[in-house]
């Protein structure tokens, strides 16, 4: 068989030091998996040993707000960080121009730490209207040859207590948006809230992505309310939050039991390690929380758990660049978690458990499957984490995306 693409002498995560492959692409599938497929390829890539994965999975990312930092001024003080504030005092200025630019650029930097999908929230409400809709929903096309890139919108500034904000979403959803979210923290009433996000779900049957229960008490859960309903409409594997800064203040056997009825009900969490680490103790001024939930004790109770970027260089988060790697090794330093196979799972919450928080039955490395690929500049995920290792190389559907180069050293003479 001739090729698109070669992959040769490859190593996959899990394999062993000798376990050298090729990969075989044709028509954007990965059509063999083998050693030694031979030479006959359009394009031939030795790989030399090093570790190829598939692309990465971002569920969890804030494209129409990213690069802001700049316009929001000086933070009025440690506490309160009052990030909400500064974002909704600039938003009146986003046009779709400066949305799309600004989106582009964080899009680019994810596509070159080798994202290859994505799930961006996109904020609605009456100040921005649909402004920062449509200058991320341009992207979906003009970037699907090297990433798939799905939009959630959300009512960041709340809904039943921003009124025009419903109608807003509604016409999101009817217009590109394939993701309903929440922020309930932002309106009075948030059961009130989350009951009519799932409505919306309901009558435009698509998934549910929150930002829930951001706080310290672990007793006042809205992600209890989320399983209850998740399993009233029948929504198990479509139901996602992100943040549960609150879970990481339970005692262990709390945290067990939260962990068992999220897999019970079929939700899932998505862990944003340098948001919630930059926002979180700020009440405190000393032995501050971190506020970071160690998703791996819940993913041991049955839970599926990920790891996402969140915000970037905004008041939220000032720091940023949509690397998930350096997310992975944030998170792991901060739960303190480096054994080797619990770095090994690490690497797993940016891949197949983000991949099936996405519902996507179609990833990974196998015959078959899209070939969306990424060449690590390591031998193995855990070193890659361990190192913060770049991405050297990334194909999407077999076609190359992008291509990083390693640093050469120039000694004297």
């Amino acid at each position: 068989m001739e090729f698109d693409l070669l992959l040769r002498r490859a190593r996959l995560a899990d394999a062993a030091p000798d376990g050298l492959v090729d990969i075989g692409v044709k028509g954007g599938v990965i059509a063999a998996i083998a050693p030694e497929l031979g030479q006959d390829a359009g394009e031939v890539l030795d790989v030399a040993g090093g570790f190829v994965s598939p692309g990465f999975v971002e569920t969890h990312i804030h494209l129409d707000k990213s690069c802001i930092i700049d316009r929001c001024g000086c933070a009025p003080g440690r506490n309160p960080h009052r990030a909400m504030e500064r974002v909704a005092a600039v938003k009146s200025t986003f046009t779709v121009e400066d949305v799309n630019a600004r989106a582009r650029g964080t899009l680019e930097r994810a596509i070159s730490h080798g994202t290859t999908i994505m799930r961006t929230h996109c904020e609605v409400d009456p100040g921005v209207g649909l402004r920062g809709f449509h200058g991320v929903r341009a992207l979906v096309d003009a970037y699907k040859w090297a990433i798939d890139l799905q939009i959630c919108v959300m009512p960041q500034e709340g809904l039943l207590d921003s009124p025009g904000t419903e109608a807003l979403m509604v016409e999101a959803l009817r217009t590109g948006a394939t993701v309903i979210g929440a922020a309930p923290n932002y309106d009075r009433d948030r059961h009130g809230q989350i009951r009519r996000i799932f409505e919306l779900a309901q009558e435009f049957d698509v998934d549910i992505d929150m930002h829930l229960d951001s706080g310290t008490d672990p007793n006042d859960l809205d992600a209890l309310l989320v399983c209850e309903l998740t399993e009233q409409i029948g929504w198990q594997g479509r139901v996602a939050f992100g943040h549960g800064t609150k879970i990481a203040s339970a005692t262990p056997e709390h945290q067990d039991r939260i962990g068992r009825r999220m897999a019970e009900a079929g939700v899932s969490l998505a862990v944003l390690p340098a948001t919630d680490l930059f926002l979180m103790g700020r009440d405190q001024d000393h032995d501050i929380r971190r506020g970071v939930v160690d998703a791996h004790r819940l993913m041991a109770q049955g839970a599926l758990c990920n790891i996402s970027t969140n915000n970037v260089q905004n008041p939220f988060t000032p720091f940023g660049d949509a690397q998930l790697i350096r997310m992975a090794n944030l998170y792991c330093n901060v739960i303190q978690r480096g054994d080797a196979q619990e770095l090994r799972q690490a690497w797993d919450m940016f891949t197949t458990n983000s991949a099936k928080v996405l519902r996507r039955k179609d990833y990974g490395i196998a015959v078959g499957n899209p070939a969306d690929l990424v060449v690590v500049d390591a031998p193995t995920p855990v070193d890659a984490i361990r190192s913060i290792s770049p991405v050297l190389a990334g194909f999407k559907r077999g076609r190359r995306s992008f291509t990083r180069q390693r640093a050469e050293l120039h000694p004297p003479g």
